[in-house]
């Protein structure tokens, strides 16, 4: 049992915690790989159960799925903050995997139950009619998502930092631990992707949807099985408030006091006290919001209590606690960039299922038809290959060449993945205009719903799919490094939320844009360009559209860029940042 070293910290009405660490991680990493085989076994194939089993419209479906998921991505958020401020991590953790849990009973019902989804399409009809779900089935269908969605908004946030607390963050084998527990977070997240991907996927597909759900339903148990017994060995870190109140009280103390007028010094007249127990890192005085260093100035009105803080936080806040809001707002234009990057890869994931459908799946001469959303797991293995490549081999050879950590900044980084996902849409346009003509020339046969299907291979797929991964391990793995590193350390669980919330916008947008191109194109002399029939639509269209909006999104972001400066500590005495009193902060863009 490893003990903390830290014994100056400790007094004698404090109780010494006992890291369990390596002893513990049996029980968290099982509840993480059981959680994610149940809940991406879930939501990877649920594209495919709204059209075939609920009958519902590709349109309607691809909202519903990209609305479910932008409100798991959101609740992240609320997760955080009541995990934060009232319930701590280990609470929450424990009642969202129970909700999780019995939202995918409930949506197993939805297939094992005749009454509980409409009937199977008419095959006989000349139309192929299906009718669509009754208004109760919708509500027991949608009780399932609901419940799911309180369980990510829960779990989410919370793993990763739940995980790293039962190491001691002051020992050598603590910090290594934290390490390895990333390491194998990271590993068990791709390892039930890939499961979910083909096993589970394929059972859905072919064998039965009431058994395919059934899997995941009873992984999400066995994670609340590991997660609650472990219980007596986890450190159980106690809600210490959120900073959300920070933020909110650096901005109420600004607007009081913005007649006032700035000092000339800033960095050494304002009031900046900072208490002995704050985790967080000196941060240099910087230039940009200087509004908000109003929050700061010191009058006659303000009172200070004996250990040198304000009586009133909501009057007088300290300069590092606005440095620290400032961090926060430097990376919001970041951060949007990041979700204008995200639609596209929400469309071209979303769509590319859709295609898949409508070509030809056949394995070769196997007879072996591969499931429409097994396609996904090419994007996996693009991540998982090209990663340690990257950081194996091109990272230390970039690093003898432009003498940086990582070899380029996390903002150039990012913009090659920007890069790569434009590639990734136009590719995605030439293959679909290609499996259009092939469908209408050249059909293999015809679906359910009277639609052709392609023989163009659906191997052709791979290229765009691969590139998606190359992509995400670019510009959506540097983001989350970026959030971590870029945010002030009391503010890491916010920026995990960071990731999800953009993701949840991403969805939303996405929801939106398909909308509005479906009215608007429906109305053009080319017809619709997302029917139901993509043979009778212009996808590559759509895709030439998104690529036009990722050029303009590329641009943007290296605007910000280019005006971003990289979060740094005061180096000395007064930690500042400028001219010859000041310790110069490089913009360090792209």
């Amino acid at each position: 049992m490893e003990k903390t070293e830290n014994c100056s910290a400790a007094t004698t009405d404090e109780p010494q915690i006992h890291y369990r660490g390596i002893k513990a991680m049996p029980y968290v990493i099982g509840n993480e790989t059981f959680e994610k085989l149940g809940t991406t076994g879930t939501s990877n194939n649920l594209l495919v159960y709204l059209t075939t089993i609920f009958n519902m419209k590709s349109i309607s479906a691809t909202n519903l799925v990209n609305v479910f998921n932008g409100t798991c991505n959101l609740a992240t958020l609320i997760g955080a903050f009541l995990s934060d401020t009232y319930f701590g991590r280990y609470t929450t953790l424990g009642f969202a995997s129970i909700s999780s849990f019995l939202g995918m009973v409930l949506l197993t019902l939805t297939a094992a139950v005749s009454k509980l989804h409409p009937p199977a399409c008419n095959k006989s009809s000349e139309n192929g009619t299906c009718d669509g779900p009754t208004p109760w089935q919708m509500t027991f269908l949608l009780s399932g998502l609901g419940l799911m969605v309180i369980g990510a908004g829960g779990i989410r946030p919370c793993n990763l930092a739940f995980g790293a607390d039962q190491f001691n963050p002051e020992t050598k084998s603590g910090k290594r631990g934290i390490t390895s527990f990333f390491n194998w977070y990271y590993f068990t997240f791709t390892f039930a992707m890939m499961v979910s991907l083909t096993i589970v996927v394929y059972v859905q597909s072919d064998v039965s949807w009431a058994w395919g759900l059934a899997i995941p339903a009873f992984m999400m148990f066995l994670s609340c099985l590991m997660f609650f017994i472990g219980t007596k060995m986890y450190v159980k870190v106690k809600p210490q408030g959120s900073p959300i109140s920070s933020v909110i009280q650096v901005i109420i103390a600004a607007v009081r006091k913005r007649k006032l007028k700035q000092p000339d010094k800033p960095w050494i007249s304002l009031f900046n006290h900072i208490p002995k127990a704050s985790i967080n890192s000196k941060l240099a005085y910087s230039d940009q919001f200087r509004f908000l260093n109003k929050a700061a100035i010191l009058t006659p009105e303000d009172k200070i209590n004996s250990d040198g803080s304000a009586v009133n936080p909501w009057k007088l806040s300290s300069l590092q606690k606005v440095e620290e809001i400032k961090c926060l707002i430097r990376v919001v234009p970041i951060w949007a960039s990041g979700i204008i990057y995200s639609v596209a890869m929400v469309q071209q994931q979303t769509y590319a299922v859709f295609q898949a459908i409508q070509s030809d799946r056949y394995l070769g001469h196997t007879g072996f038809n591969i499931p429409a959303a097994s396609f996904g797991i090419f994007t996996m293995i693009g991540v998982t290959i090209w990663i340690p490549i990257y950081d194996r081999l091109i990272v230390p050879w970039l690093q003898k060449y432009t003498k940086k950590e990582g070899g380029i900044t996390l903002l150039q980084k990012m913009s090659i993945g920007m890069v790569l996902a434009i590639i990734t849409m136009v590719i995605s346009a030439i293959v679909e205009d290609r499996r259009r003509a092939l469908a209408l020339s050249n059909p293999i046969g015809i679906d359910s719903k009277k639609r052709s299907i392609s023989s163009l291979s659906t191997m052709w797929l791979i290229p765009q799919l691969t590139l998606i991964g190359l992509s995400e391990a670019f510009t959506l793995i540097g983001l989350i490094e970026f959030y971590y590193k870029q945010f002030p350390e009391n503010m890491r669980s916010i920026a995990g939320s960071f990731t999800f919330i953009g993701l949840a916008l991403s969805s939303y947008l996405s929801s939106f844009l398909i909308s509005v191109v479906h009215k608007i194109s429906e109305r053009s002399q080319t017809g619709d360009w997302l029917p139901e029939d993509l043979n009778k639509g212009k996808l590559d269209y759509f895709y030439y559209l998104v690529a036009g909006l990722e050029v303009m999104n590329l641009g943007y972001f290296i605007m910000c860029a280019n005006w971003y400066k990289y979060k740094e500590s005061g180096s000395t005495g007064n930690g500042v940042e400028g001219d010859d009193d000041m310790v110069k902060l490089q913009s360090d863009g792209v």
